[in-house]
C-alpha cells in the first residue's frame, strides 16, 4: 500500500471528476460510434471493405498531425477563461455539428460519391475533434498534482468513459430494427443525429465545470501572434524533441500503440464472427448477441477491471499494475478461440472479464503516468509545461496506430476472403478470420510488456520530482 497520503487541496471534487468523465465520454463516444456506422457503409451502403477503413484510416492521419500543433497552442495559451476551456468549448460545436451532418446519406448516390463526401466531411471532424480532444487530455494531467489521485480521476474518467463502449454496440442494433426505421440507411441518418446531439452536450461539460491551475506561476509561454509564427514553429519542434527524448515517455507511447492498435485491428471481428460464424449471416437469429457482447465487455470494464487496476496501482505501483492487467488480457484473447462456440451461445461472455484487462486498464495507467511524466520534463527542461504537447504526442502515436489498425483490418478482411456481397461466408474465410482475431492481440500485449519492463518511475521518484519542482515554482 502507498506511504504517501493525499493532501486535501490534491483531491479533485466529485463533481469535477464527473464532468471531466463527461467529456472523455464525448471523447470515447465519438469514436465507439464510428466504428458502428462505418460497419453499415459496408452492409447497408455496399461500400468495399477496404476502402471503408480507408475513409476511417485517411482522416486520422490529419488528425495525428494536428494535434501537435494544438498541444502547443492550448499551452501557450493566456486568458481569463483559461488555457484549456474556451477550445473544448469550440471544438465540442464543431465535432458534434460536423458528426450529424456527415451521415447524412442518400442510398442513391453512388459509392464513390459516399466515399468524398464522407472524406471532406470527416476532415473538418477531425479538426473540430482536435480542438476539442487536445485540451481536454491537457486539462486531466493537471487537475492534480498528486500520484495515486492522478489514477483516480483518469479511473473515474475511464468508468465514465467506458459508457461510450456500452451505448456503441446498442447504435449498431437499433439502426438494423425494422420496427424503427424502414431502412439501415434510414436508422443511420437518424441516429447520427441523436448521437451528435448527445455528444456535443457531454462535451461541453469541462469547460464549464472543471477548473484549470492557477497561471499566476506558470512561465515561458511563447507568443502566439502570427508575427512570431517562425519562432513558435521553432519553440514546438523543439518541445517535441524533449518530449520524444523521454524515454519514459517512449515506453509508454509504445505500450498504448500496441495494446489499444492490436485490439482496434480486430475490434469489429467479433461481430462478423458472431453474425456470420455462429449464425451463419442470419441477423434476426444473431438478434441482440452481438450488442450484449460488447455492452458486457464495457460493464466488465467498468465495475470488475478499472477498481481492481485503481487498487493494485496504489499498491504496487502503475508499471506493475499494467504488467498484470496486460498478462491477464493475453489470457483472455486465447479464450475467444474456444468462447465463440455456435452450439453454446452464451460461452463467448465467458473470455470478457480476462480480456477486459488490456484495454480497460490501459489509459487509466497510460494517462495517469503521462501526468507524472509532465512533470518529469518539467524538471529536466523547465517552463512551460507542456501538459497539451504531451497528450498530444500521446495520442499521435495512438491515432497513428490507429489509422494503420485500421487499414490492416481491411486489408486482413481482404486477404481471409471476406465477401460483403455474399449472405454467408466460406468456412475458410471464418477460421482464417478467427486466427487473426485470437493472434492479433495476444502478439501486441506480449511485446507491451517487454516495452514496460524495465519504466522507471515509482511513487517515490513522483514525489521526489513533485518536492523539487514546489521549491523551485511554488504550486500551482
Amino acid at each position: 500500500m502507498s506511504k504517501y497520503k493525499t493532501a486535501p487541496e490534491d483531491i479533485v471534487p466529485f463533481v469535477q471528476k464527473f464532468a471531466f468523465g463527461a467529456g472523455n465520454l464525448a471523447n470515447q463516444l465519438f469514436p465507439a460510434a464510428l466504428g458502428a456506422f462505418m460497419y453499415y457503409l459496408v452492409v447497408a451502403f455496399k461500400m468495399d471493405p477496404l476502402d471503408a477503413a480507408l475513409l476511417t484510416s485517411i482522416p486520422r492521419v490529419l488528425d495525428a498531425i494536428t494535434d501537435p500543433i494544438m498541444g502547443y497552442i492550448t499551452d501557450n495559451t493566456r486568458s481569463k477563461w483559461g488555457r484549456r476551456k474556451p477550445y473544448i468549448m469550440l471544438g465540442a460545436f464543431i465535432t458534434g455539428i460536423s458528426f450529424m451532418i456527415m451521415w447524412q446519406l442518400n442510398p442513391e448516390d453512388s459509392s464513390t460519391f459516399h466515399f468524398w463526401y464522407i472524406l471532406v466531411m470527416s476532415f473538418v471532424f477531425y479538426i473540430g475533434y482536435t480542438i476539442f480532444a487536445t485540451p481536454l487530455i491537457g486539462l486531466g494531467y493537471e487537475m492534480t498534482s498528486d500520484y495515486n489521485e492522478r489514477t483516480r480521476l483518469m479511473a473515474s474518467s475511464q468508468i465514465i468513459g467506458q459508457i461510450a463502449w456500452m451505448i456503441a454496440p446498442w447504435l449498431w442494433w437499433v439502426i438494423a430494427q425494422p420496427d424503427i426505421f424502414s431502412t439501415q440507411t434510414e436508422g443511420v441518418r437518424v441516429v447520427a443525429i441523436y448521437t451528435g446531439v448527445i455528444c456535443l452536450v457531454l462535451a461541453v461539460l469541462p469547460a464549464l465545470i472543471c477548473k484549470e491551475v492557477d497561471q499566476t506561476n506558470l512561465e515561458g509561454q511563447s507568443d502566439l501572434s502570427f508575427s512570431a509564427l517562425q519562432d513558435n514553429l521553432k519553440n514546438l519542434f523543439k518541445g517535441m524533441k524533449q518530449i520524444l527524448f523521454n524515454k519514459e515517455f517512449l515506453r509508454v507511447c509504445g505500450a498504448t500503440f500496441l495494446v489499444y492498435n492490436g485490439f482496434q485491428i480486430i475490434a469489429q471481428f467479433s461481430l462478423f464472427i458472431i453474425v456470420y460464424y455462429m449464425f451463419n449471416g442470419d441477423y434476426g437469429a444473431a438478434g441482440q448477441w452481438p450488442a450484449w457482447y460488447n455492452t458486457l465487455a464495457a460493464a466488465s470494464t467498468i465495475f470488475i477491471v478499472i477498481p481492481i487496476i485503481t487498487k493494485m496501482a496504489e499498491k504496487w505501483g502503475k508499471k506493475n499494475a499494467f504488467l498484470i492487467s496486460t498478462s491477464i488480457s493475453v489470457f483472455g484473447y486465447a479464450m475467444k478461440w474456444w468462447g465463440f462456440n455456435p452450439d453454446i451461445v452464451w460461452l463467448m461472455f465467458i473470455q470478457i472479464p480476462f480480456m477486459s484487462f488490456g484495454i480497460g486498464g490501459l489509459f487509466t495507467l497510460m494517462m495517469s503516468m503521462t501526468a507524472d511524466l509532465c512533470d518529469l520534463d518539467e524538471l529536466n527542461n523547465g517552463m512551460p509545461r507542456k501538459e497539451g504537447t504531451f497528450g498530444a504526442v500521446y495520442w499521435l502515436m495512438v491515432k497513428i496506430g490507429y489509422a494503420l489498425a485500421l487499414g490492416l483490418s481491411g486489408l486482413i478482411l481482404k486477404i481471409v476472403g471476406w465477401d460483403q456481397n455474399a449472405a454467408t461466408q466460406t468456412v475458410e474465410t471464418l477460421t482464417n478470420l478467427r486466427i487473426a482475431d485470437v493472434l492479433v492481440p495476444m502478439i501486441t500485449a506480449v511485446l507491451a510488456v517487454i516495452v514496460m519492463w524495465n519504466y522507471g518511475i515509482s511513487e517515490e521518484k513522483a514525489n521526489e520530482i513533485r518536492e523539487e519542482l514546489v521549491a523551485r515554482r511554488g504550486k500551482l
